[in-house]
């Protein structure tokens, strides 16, 4: 989720992370546990990770969303900028979240290729981006002006972007061309900060969140590759970003950005929380696991303190 510089929201949010009381982790089931900083990041220099990908070795590649940049954080912690996305001319406004360019989601191609997104209110720039390994930044899919695109996904030679201004999600080839609105389902739709947002592929399904609904969405995809009916699977769990599956089955975990948690949901929608801020959290938006670890971004929109790069181990 991209996010506002509004003074008085980040104030409404802290105070909201403050009065959730934290939940135990079940004693069935998946959950979380010896939680470590890889990184720490430098706030002072805008280094605030909205969105990750895993490279083969370990390393996560990561979006800085307000200083415009890829970076790949290796296992040890050390960060390495990959690219600048070009900033649009002055006076651009995104029309959201405080009006900066924004760089979104992120994902990896097989080939080392990243995709990514960028919002900037203008048509020139706003889109889904490829950074080839050793290259500089291409858009090669134009997206509205009027939106901002955050959640992203590679499946089946596709990229799903989650609009969370226009509550779409938008389909589009790697090959670039123009981007189809896949699902304008009302269950995506922005009410007051952001709509649609944290995305997914899993099972047969484009899942989504819903930051400002607190809700979780499976959209089917079918089998002309266009959106089944939206469903509601899960509720009551605040202002959410991202998801990430535990496995197989269609538990997933939920970076609750606002009260500072990460929450397991179980297929018939219940939930449980399994991270905190006690262990190292700070404003988590972006979920990533490989095997049995998983990797949680902590962007410190709202506390200001210590963004870093999280990892737990996943007990299933």
């Amino acid at each position: 989720m991209s996010k506002t510089g509004s003074t008085a929201l980040a104030t409404v949010l802290a105070l909201s992370a403050v009065l959730v009381a934290p939940l135990q982790a079940s004693a069935t089931g998946a959950t979380l546990s010896a939680p470590r900083v890889v990184a720490h990041l430098d706030l002072a220099a805008r280094q605030q990770v909205e969105n990750l990908t895993l490279e083969p070795d370990g390393s996560a590649d990561v979006t800085f969303a307000y200083s415009r940049q890829i970076a790949r954080i290796s296992p040890r912690g050390d960060v390495r900028v990959l690219a600048t996305v070009p900033a649009p001319p002055p006076g651009s406004k995104t029309p959201a979240f405080g009006g900066e360019p924004i760089v979104g989601g992120i994902e990896r191609d097989h080939d080392g290729t990243l995709y990514f997104a960028y919002s900037t209110g203008t048509a020139e720039l706003t889109g889904l981006w490829r950074l080839r390994p050793g290259g500089t930044p291409q858009r090669v899919v134009a997206l509205p002006p009027t939106g901002v695109a955050n959640g992203l996904h590679l499946h089946g030679g596709f990229l799903y972007a989650a609009d969370s201004v226009l509550g779409t999600i938008w389909r589009a080839s790697v090959r670039g061309g123009p981007a189809v609105a896949w699902s304008t389902a009302p269950e995506l739709a922005q009410s007051s900060l952001a709509g649609a947002n944290g995305l997914a592929v899993h099972n047969g399904a484009v899942w989504t969140t819903n930051t400002d609904t607190g809700s979780v969405v499976r959209l089917p995809i079918r089998r002309d590759g266009s959106a089944g009916p939206a469903r509601v699977v899960a509720t009551g769990l605040g202002l959410i970003d991202d998801i990430e599956f535990t496995g197989r089955d269609d538990t997933l975990l939920v970076a609750g950005i606002a009260a500072n948690e990460v929450l397991l949901v179980r297929p018939d929608g219940s939930h449980t929380v399994v991270l905190t801020g006690a262990d190292g959290l700070q404003n988590p938006t972006s979920l990533a696991r490989r095997g049995n670890t998983v990797y949680v971004a902590n962007a410190a929109y709202f506390t200001g303190v210590d963004p870093n790069l999280l990892v737990a181990r996943l007990s299933c």
